[in-house]
């Protein structure tokens, strides 16, 4: 199970995706995201499965690694589906006993599982594609505009991407952690509700003692290679745009359009 969360991750590879300019993956991010959450029918998914679909294909990401993301989230989809699905008044489309499920039911639950299976997958495709180190220069550099109002854009950038690496560190620790609590005869996978978040604390205490541990160690690295913030702090490699962020720049321009011509003249 924990091996299934890819969330913060990165996948190395040489594709085209890759190599595109971090700042213009987090900006593609957003609006990607935002063109989910601006649409009102199922119309419009067409546009995005297909701007989806052409990123995963073009980062070399296996799919199979992609949708394994999906497999931490499945109870919040089989949650959300239930409640769109069982409690949502409309013309009635199937009834047995006193549940009845109807045709607003059915596409909103539709809706909103595609929506949520999108979201993740499309914002999780920016830590494949991105290094932890692209990703702190992409955020600064979008960040250095607010310095002025005395916002700490280095600062930021930096814990947020350590955050983000840390996850697949973490996940990996927990599961040493509980695979050392079973060998000891720890059950996770029975009993009540109760029992099991009872069995959790053995692993939440030695999980902060290792993540204090390893905050500690990279302090000391980080120190003992004389880092000292943003202030003053040049880089080897200064991003500059190239031709494929403007041809994707375009795309995204046109992906956007298509969503909202679809989402406004669909049936």
């Amino acid at each position: 199970m924990l091996r299934d969360i890819t969330i913060g991750q990165y996948y190395p590879s040489a594709s085209v995706v890759h190599k595109l300019d971090p700042r213009f993956k987090i900006i593609g991010t957003i609006t990607f995201l935002a063109g989910l959450f601006i649409i009102d029918t199922l119309w419009a998914y067409i546009p995005i499965l297909l701007f989806l679909g052409s990123i995963i294909k073009l980062s070399r990401v296996p799919l199979s690694f992609v949708l394994r993301g999906l497999k931490p989230i499945v109870f919040i989809i089989v949650f959300t589906v239930s409640i769109n699905l069982f409690f949502t008044p409309g013309d009635p489309l199937i009834g047995f006993w006193k549940i009845v499920i109807t045709k607003e039911g059915l596409r909103q639950a539709v809706f909103m599982a595609s929506r949520l299976m999108l979201l993740i997958t499309g914002s999780s495709m920016m830590t494949f594609t991105t290094s932890p180190i692209e990703l702190t220069d992409g955020i600064e550099q979008l960040l250095n505009p607010f310095k002025r109002i005395g916002v700490p854009a280095h600062e930021i950038a930096m814990m947020m991407t350590i955050a983000l690496r840390f996850i697949p560190t973490l996940l990996e620790e927990t599961d040493k952690i509980m695979k050392a609590q079973m060998a000891r005869g720890t059950d996770f996978e029975t009993g009540s509700l109760i029992k099991r978040a009872k069995n959790l604390v053995p692993i939440l205490v030695p999980l902060f003692i290792s993540a204090f541990r390893r905050a500690d160690e990279l302090a000391m690295a980080m120190e003992s290679r004389c880092y000292k913030g943003g202030e003053g702090r040049t880089r080897m490699k200064l991003l500059k745009l190239g031709r494929f962020d403007y041809i994707g720049m375009a795309l995204i321009a046109l992906y956007l359009f298509s969503v909202i011509m679809v989402n406004s003249y669909a049936l």
